[in-house]
């Protein structure tokens, strides 16, 4: 089978976001997640759709989809404020072409109802628009599948779905939590994913590592969201290094990682 294969722009996240794409584009990927570059997330609610559309092109130019944008919940506003400046997010999301807004949910147990509240009423206004929201494990609301699972569930539209981080599970649990059996509890609510890999040392986690070193299990964890029905993005977050040579070998390396599994499934 054939699955979208993608890269966030975080491992090049000290270089312009130009360098990036064409870096994520000559290592073979398809398609772009507009994180972080040089300090600064280049598409916000505040942006102009005129500034969006200019993100765009730099990413269409270097031959990429920019299907995905890193965003935050403004959970330190009341909930009616925190939805329109949401609002304001998906239609710079929408103006750049993206179809998946992404966001880490909710750390603070006393801001989980106003993240869940916010999710309800954000949803719908996204199909709208044609742009999807999705959370990832991040800790908090977040920490393992069935705790996302039972938000996807409380949220209750299907515009808000999973983006399932193998990774980010170990990280967040220390390894007490493995994503090869959390992700039976979460898979048939996943619609992206991202390649990340973790490993713990001494009780310290370390995600900056390449895909394959470390922890997960990545044929498991894809084969078991495939049996439920995924049908992509990927996304690789995180690759390790510093250099930008470096970076562009073990963004092709993991290229050639992933795909080949993929293509087994």
């Amino acid at each position: 089978m054939k699955l979208t294969l993608g890269a966030t722009t975080r491992p090049w996240h000290t270089f312009s976001y130009t360098t990036a794409c064409e870096s994520i584009a000559a290592a073979g990927y398809s398609d772009v997640a507009i994180f972080s570059n040089e300090g600064a997330i280049p598409v916000t609610s505040g942006s102009r759709p005129e500034d969006a559309r200019a993100v765009a092109d730099i990413t269409r130019r270097a031959g990429l989809v920019p299907s995905m944008l890193l965003s935050g919940v403004r959970l330190d506003l009341p909930v009616e404020e925190a939805v329109a400046d949401h609002c304001r997010l998906i239609d710079a999301a929408a103006a750049a072409g993206v179809r998946w807004l992404m966001n880490c949910g909710a750390e603070d147990p006393s801001t989980y109802e106003a993240y869940r509240e916010i999710m309800r009423q954000c949803a719908p206004y996204g199909e709208e628009q044609g742009v999807a929201l999705n959370m990832k494990p991040h800790g908090g609301i977040a920490l393992t599948g069935r705790m996302m699972a039972e938000t996807v569930e409380q949220v209750g539209h299907a515009n808000f779905s999973i983006c399932y981080d193998p990774g980010n599970i170990i990280y967040y649990t220390k390894g007490e939590v493995r994503p090869e059996t959390d992700v039976p509890d979460v898979a048939c609510q996943v619609t992206t994913c991202i390649i990340k890999d973790c490993v713990v040392t001494g009780g310290q986690p370390d995600v900056w590592i390449l895909p394959g070193e470390g922890w997960v299990d990545f044929r498991a964890v894809l084969s078991a969201l495939v049996q439920a029905g995924f049908a992509g993005p990927l996304y690789v977050e995180c690759l390790g290094g510093e250099e930008l040579d470096d970076i562009n070998d073990r963004a092709k390396r993991t290229y050639d990682f992933i795909s080949e599994i993929v293509a087994a499934l």
